[in-house]
């Protein structure tokens, strides 16, 4: 069987940004605090979707979902995973899996890692073990080390 495989990476950062809604991985977290950006501003999915738009050699997502775009404010970025998940589909790309890091002092996200997977896994039409999701923190070090805002890295394996 001849087959195609390849790798992308994804990368984004947001800052804090008092009185919005704190999203990540598609999960709404109970803090007084969110991450300020035009959708969302779900680092998690962003860098999971440019991860997998970089694989299929395609333009990242600030392209498919520019920020100067009205249709894209405040939008639960699992529906632009979900358009990504269906472009990758339309080529003929299957995704094999995706493995993320997210970079933060707080919140911590361990409590809920099953629950991001199993909607990452939904919007991406994947199954949840597909997904890997891990957290560290910046030590202290740097504006995300002070707490000032949050990242996000992910790879992700796409096959033909």
């Amino acid at each position: 069987m001849n087959s195609t495989i390849r790798i992308g990476q994804g990368y984004d950062i947001h800052p804090f940004k008092e009185g919005r809604p704190m999203v990540l991985g598609g999960i709404a977290f109970d803090t007084p605090y969110g991450l300020d950006g035009h959708s969302d501003a779900d680092a998690l999915t962003h860098a999971i979707c440019d991860a997998l738009l970089g694989a299929a050699g395609l333009p990242d997502i600030g392209h498919h979902f520019p920020n100067t775009d009205p249709k894209y404010k405040d939008i639960d970025s699992q529906k632009l995973l979900g358009e990504v998940a269906s472009t990758l589909q339309a080529r003929d790309w299957n995704i094999v899996n995706i493995d993320a890091t997210v970079v933060a002092e707080q919140p911590k996200i361990y409590p809920v890692v099953e629950e991001m997977k199993a909607r990452l896994a939904a919007s991406a039409r994947i199954e949840p073990n597909q997904i890997g999701i891990k957290a560290t923190t910046n030590e202290k070090l740097g504006a995300l080390g002070r707490s000032e805002g949050l990242a996000a890295l992910a790879v992700a394996l796409i096959s033909r």
